[in-house]
Formats: C-alpha cells, structure tokens, sequence
C-alpha cells in the first residue's frame, strides 16, 4: 500500500517549482534550517574536492552556491534547474550578493546542455525525489562527470536511522523533525536503500549512502583515471 502511494504521489508530483510558488520556496530556502544544511553539504563536499568545474543540479534560487563559492573559491561553479521562474530568482540573489564565476542555466535533469567529462563534481540537493526518470537523469550525470569523479545525491528520505534522528532533534527541535516526518506522506522520497539501487541502474559505482545533518548522501564515483 505504502509503495502504491508513493507511486500515485510520484506520478502527479511536479518536476518545476512554477511562480508565484518559486517566491514562497526562495523565501524558505533562506531560514537557518536550510542555511545550515547548505553549509554542512558545502563542508561535506570539501572531501572531494578540489575541483575545477562543480555543477548543481535542482540549483533553485542558488544559495547553495553561495556556501560553495566560500568552501571552492576557484572553482567554476554552475548551476542548473528546470525551473525558469527559479533561475531568474537565483540570478536575482547571485547579483545581489555579488558572487562572480557562477554560471546558471534552465535544464531539465536527463538533458543537461554540457559537453561529456565536464565536471569533477555534480551534485543534487533535495531534487532526486522530485525527478521523474531518476535513472535517466543519473545516465546524464555519468555523461558529463569526468572519469574518476563524483556524483552526490542530497536528499530527505522515508527512513533515518535512530542516531540521526536524535542528531535532528538536538539540533533542530522535536517539532522541527515531526514536520519532516510528515513531509515524507506528502513528497515521494526514497528510503537510503531505494537510493543505492538506482545508482546500481546506472554505470556509477555506488560507494555508498551517509548522513550530512538531515540530509542522505548518495555517493557515486565514475570509474577511470582522473585527468
């Protein structure tokens, strides 16, 4: 029944935030809870680094980038969303906050506008959930991720272990974690293993799945030599 439902919801989910609700999603998107993450994602994919060409995928209105920009000062940084009104809110906040090197774009997941091999690493946050041919669009990222380079998939999920449950609620509030909870009725998330299958769909290698404060990282490695 439970797999029914999150079939329905997947089904009738939208892939783009459309205006006026892009304005309602750049206004949440600037709360500590979300702030917060992005500077964890940001840290987090540190580890990988460095990198000369990063893309974010799902980018919406670009604060992300920002936190990357701090974390990857050389890099250049690309995002993309399916969404037009998103990608005019993000180009509106890059301007504002004056961050330079960053190139954004309106692209649809499993039809990015990139040459094969360009980027060391493509990321996603919040966005897998939301892509209606995830292996497609996972196909896509092989293409043009470079040989030896990584593909990180950010994203909620149905199920998180007990440790990280108490993580949440320390650092965030039980009210916080129980409107996440319900968030999973309504968004057709993957639980952690869910995710690890669709990455073995693809020719990624699949190292694994981790937490990054509330978010579960799929972690997909192309094989070959870097450079």
């Amino acid at each position: 029944m439970a797999t029914r439902w999150r079939g329905i919801i997947k089904r009738f989910h939208p892939e783009a935030i459309p205006w006026p609700a892009s304005l309602l999603y750049n206004a949440i998107s600037g709360t500590g809870i979300f702030l917060h993450h992005y500077q964890l994602v940001a840290q987090d994919l540190s580890r990988y680094g460095p990198a000369d060409r990063l893309l974010d995928i799902g980018t919406g209105p670009g604060r992300l980038l920002f936190e990357l920009r701090r974390v990857f000062p050389d890099t250049a940084l690309y995002g993309v969303d399916i969404s037009p009104a998103m990608v005019e809110q993000a180009n509106k906040n890059l301007e504002a906050s004056g961050c330079e090197n960053i190139e954004l774009d309106v692209a649809d997941a499993k039809a990015l506008p990139y040459a094969d091999g360009s980027f060391d690493l493509v990321i996603s946050t919040g966005s897998l959930h939301h892509w209606k041919d995830p292996i497609d669009s996972l196909s896509e990222l092989y293409r043009i991720t470079k040989p030896g380079g990584y593909a990180l998939m950010y994203d909620l999920v149905r199920t998180m272990p007990q440790r990280v449950r108490d993580e949440v609620r320390a650092r965030y509030g039980g009210f916080r974690l129980a409107l996440l909870w319900l968030h999973s009725f309504e968004e057709p998330f993957y639980s952690p293993e869910e995710m690890e299958a669709l990455g073995r769909s693809t020719d990624y290698k699949v190292e694994g799945t981790g937490f990054v404060g509330a978010l579960c990282c799929l972690i997909l490695r192309k094989r070959g030599a870097v450079g």
